[in-house]
């Protein structure tokens, strides 16, 4: 048996999913894409050009929910399906996006530079744990128009992992489809064997900006899958009732769905989120609080109900440094997201807010994963009988440590952690220096990078790559991007 995490019970989801189609006719959708509304007009939804508010039928979005694909795959560079979106299959990544890094010696945050994001790249890739790399931090020695473009650009380089990333323009996703391809080999292939999502995000209340609705749609149109990644914040954007925030939450994907299906049908789109539950003392948007948990694990819930691939941003912290809040908000995120059988969950290595990246936080998050993995693997029936004749054979004063059977079974049955997860004896702690959980992490993040391999991607792409994201560069004025370390 599986254990599983439900939010709501199948009144409520019905409520909320009845709730939700009502909104997109009333009070309708704002989308401020001209193309996008054009296909919603044509398809028969009513539109009005100059208050930019489609009024969508729910027989329309029904049928986009039909046609949009219940299960696809992410492969790596070496072709193979590693990430399956559908059902309750649980996978991990960092998160994307973040301004900051915790800086390893002087545990401050600062701006990240282009060897700082390589080296999180290559960290990342050592880290069975996690299944798929990440655009996770903004390099500042580039110019801000390409920033988005340039973190895929070296991703690409050092990566064998699929990617999560996201487009901050409707020019720079096309470069950006461009080093894809290039990767890939041709754009059927990429098509065939996506290596890349592309994160998009509606603007609540029940917006779809230009920038992300023409990017979900050229998503679409490419065959190349998109994650809606939609962000109610309860009291401030949306309503502070936890159900009343999914309810709105339906109501975009919902929009999104449709319009991403009226693009191109059976383009693969998923079901996501970054909400969070306001905090009313600070308004700030804490991603450790557990309205926020609540509210991502049951919009999964509605995701599944319609039969959508599912993601979510939890696992994640609101602490600035990597300490006991830290620890704690982290893991009931990840724990729960992964209880609720969420595809792709985003966050890993992720603090303040998602405004920052920790090397450190990444590699105790690669451990905290791992249990969760664990945990959702259940207990297993090995052997029937359970344990009678092994219990019989060494009856009362049996050693089992010694026996076959153990040595057959602790690694399938129990959890091993590395060695960031300190379970020494007190004093053979004190002998080895006493190290804390963030000394272990730093220790272990020398380590880990000094196992990395690298990609054998060939000369003939990475100088395609280079020229590709060289020309994007010299647009805004950088006639050379920075040496690849």
């Amino acid at each position: 048996m599986r254990p599983k995490l439900n939010m709501l019970d199948d009144k409520m989801t019905a409520k909320i999913i009845a709730e939700g189609f009502s909104l997109l006719m009333d009070p309708g959708i704002e989308v401020n894409n001209d193309d996008a509304l054009q296909l919603l007009r044509e398809a028969g939804a009513d539109v009005n050009m100059e208050t930019k508010v489609a009024r969508i039928p729910e027989a329309l979005a029904r049928k986009a929910l039909e046609t949009a694909p219940s299960e696809f795959y992410l492969y790596n560079l070496d072709g193979e399906p590693v990430i399956h979106y559908g059902g309750d299959s649980v996978h991990f990544d960092p998160g994307s996006a973040a301004l900051m890094l915790l800086d390893s010696e002087t545990q401050k945050q600062r701006e990240p530079n282009t060897a700082d994001f390589v080296k999180f790249i290559k960290l990342v890739e050592t880290l069975p744990q996690i299944d798929a790399q990440s655009t996770a931090m903004i390099p500042t020695d580039i110019p801000e128009e390409i920033g988005d473009l340039y973190r895929l650009y070296l991703a690409l380089n050092y990566m064998r992992k699929p990617i999560v990333t996201g487009a901050f323009r409707t020019d720079t996703w096309w470069t950006m489809k461009d080093m894809l391809v290039a990767v890939a080999g041709s754009a059927e292939a990429l098509a065939e064997k996506p290596i890349a999502i592309f994160d998009v995000c509606p603007s609540p209340p029940l917006k779809w900006s230009n920038l992300t609705c023409q990017n979900m749609i050229d998503c679409a149109r490419h065959s190349i899958p998109s994650e809606i990644v939609s962000m109610p914040l309860t009291g401030a954007t949306a309503p502070v009732t936890l159900a009343g925030a999914v309810v709105q939450h339906t109501a975009e994907c919902l929009s999104g769905v449709t319009i991403s299906q009226l693009a191109k049908e059976g383009a693969p789109i998923v079901w996501g989120g970054s909400p969070a539950a306001l905090d009313m003392r600070e308004s700030t948007t804490p991603m450790g609080a557990v309205g926020t948990w609540m509210i991502d694990c049951a919009y999964a819930q509605i995701g599944k109900a319609l039969n959508m691939p599912t993601h979510t941003y939890l696992g994640m912290t609101d602490a600035k440094i990597v300490d006991a809040q830290c620890g704690l908000e982290t893991s009931g995120g990840t724990l729960m997201a992964a209880l609720a059988g969420v595809n792709m969950i985003s966050g890993a290595g992720m603090m303040a807010f998602e405004n920052c990246q920790s090397y450190e936080k990444l590699v105790i998050d690669a451990e905290i994963i791992g249990m969760a993995k664990r945990l959702i693997a259940g207990i297993q029936l090995r052997e029937d009988p359970i344990a009678l004749p092994l219990i019989r054979e060494l009856g009362h004063n049996g050693t089992y440590i010694t026996h076959d059977h153990t040595c057959q079974w602790f690694r399938k049955e129990l959890h091993i952690p590395s060695r960031v997860i300190d379970r020494q004896p007190t004093e053979e702690w004190e002998k080895s220096g006493a190290l804390t959980a963030w000394d272990r992490a730093k220790l272990m993040v020398n380590d880990l990078l000094e196992t990395y391999q690298p990609y054998n991607l060939s000369d003939e792409v990475r100088g395609k790559l280079r020229e590709i994201a060289t020309k994007a560069a010299q647009k805004f004025g950088m006639d050379e991007l920075p040496p690849l370390p």
